[in-house]
């Protein structure tokens, strides 16, 4: 009789790991059909461009490919936001979005979605400095010069905002209070027209994410003054940091980060981040010249989840001393 049971507990003893190995391989997800990306902002824009250099990795890496839908409307692109809180938490929607999704609180009264609690982080996607730029011809050369001006005149300049709650928007609030300068903000219908609006002279300033200043700064349309934030950027090498043009204060990058709704399970959201990253490290040079940087020091979902979370009470405590109210 002994014999028998020795051979019955060897013979589990050895299907234990073969059953472990079952039950990985089943752990590891994949879609089963294309994963919608949604991007709740019309194409063209920064979000949009870095999402869909990334859908291309991506998808490769997950064997289904990742389809953009851009889903714009709403402050701070809340109606393609609200789409992907509410979708079912399978993988197969997922949310692109940038630091406009913290700032919503903010503007919104009465939110149709918690920006933390109703999401689950998949992987931050980097980092995109913003630059202040002037126009050539407001005689402003740098800091010190720009500081000068408003200060002699104060209330008398605007600065030009991309919209309530946008990433131009908080950036420009946040050279206010660093600067203590009486400068207010003038809202238009995205960055493009903020832009022109410092081309012709409207405002004094407007603070664009590198990215999409780069074009105009090469080409002399405007002037930049200093990158916001503790370093320099890479693609604008001859640019100082606030910092060092003596505003240390003012700091404001903008960020971008894939989201999936609350709830999706850890193994999908553990599949969709490998994905992810691994499309964010294959795009370096394309990103690069986005104006995108990497923020190794936000590794895990876990991690985003709490950049977001100390992210969030920053920029609504920003906007509410800046006079902002939810509507």
């Amino acid at each position: 009789m002994a014999i028998p049971r020795r051979r019955t507990v060897l013979t589990l003893a050895a299907a234990l790991p073969a059953a472990a190995r079952a039950q990985t391989a089943t752990s590891r997800w994949s879609p089963e059909r294309p994963v919608r990306g949604v991007v709740p902002f019309a194409p063209g824009g920064t979000t949009d461009l870095v999402a869909r250099v990334l859908a291309e990795g991506a998808g490769a890496a997950l064997g289904q490919p990742v389809v953009i839908e851009n889903r714009p409307g709403g402050a701070a692109g809340l109606v393609g936001t609200d789409a992907v809180a509410k979708a079912a938490p399978d993988g197969h929607t997922i949310l692109i979005h940038s630091n406009a999704h913290v700032v919503a609180p903010a503007l919104v009264a009465r939110m149709p979605f918690d920006p933390i609690a109703d999401f689950a982080g998949i992987a931050h996607l980097g980092r995109i400095p913003q630059v202040l730029v002037v126009n050539p011809r407001s005689g402003v050369q740098d800091m010190a010069s720009l500081l000068a001006l408003l200060r002699a005149s104060p209330g008398r300049h605007n600065f030009a905002s991309a919209g309530i709650g946008s990433a131009v928007h908080l950036a420009g609030e946040v050279f206010r209070a660093a600067a203590g300068v009486d400068v207010q903000p003038v809202h238009y219908r995205g960055g493009g027209p903020a832009m022109q609006a410092v081309v012709t002279g409207e405002a004094i300033f407007t603070v664009d994410p590198v990215a999409s200043a780069l074009g105009h700064i090469r080409g002399g349309i405007v002037r930049p003054i200093a990158v916001a934030g503790l370093q320099r950027a890479p693609s604008l090498p001859d640019v100082p940091s606030a910092a060092e043009a003596g505003l240390p204060e003012f700091r404001a990058d903008a960020w971008l980060a894939a989201l999936a709704p609350a709830r999706t399970p850890p193994e999908v959201v553990s599949a969709l981040q490998g994905a992810f990253v691994a499309a964010r490290r294959r795009a370096e040079g394309r990103l690069a010249e986005l104006g995108v940087e990497p923020m190794p020091e936000i590794e895990t979902p876990a991690h985003l989840m709490a950049f977001l979370r100390e992210d969030m009470a920053r920029s609504v405590a920003v906007l509410r001393a800046a006079g902002v109210r939810p509507e």
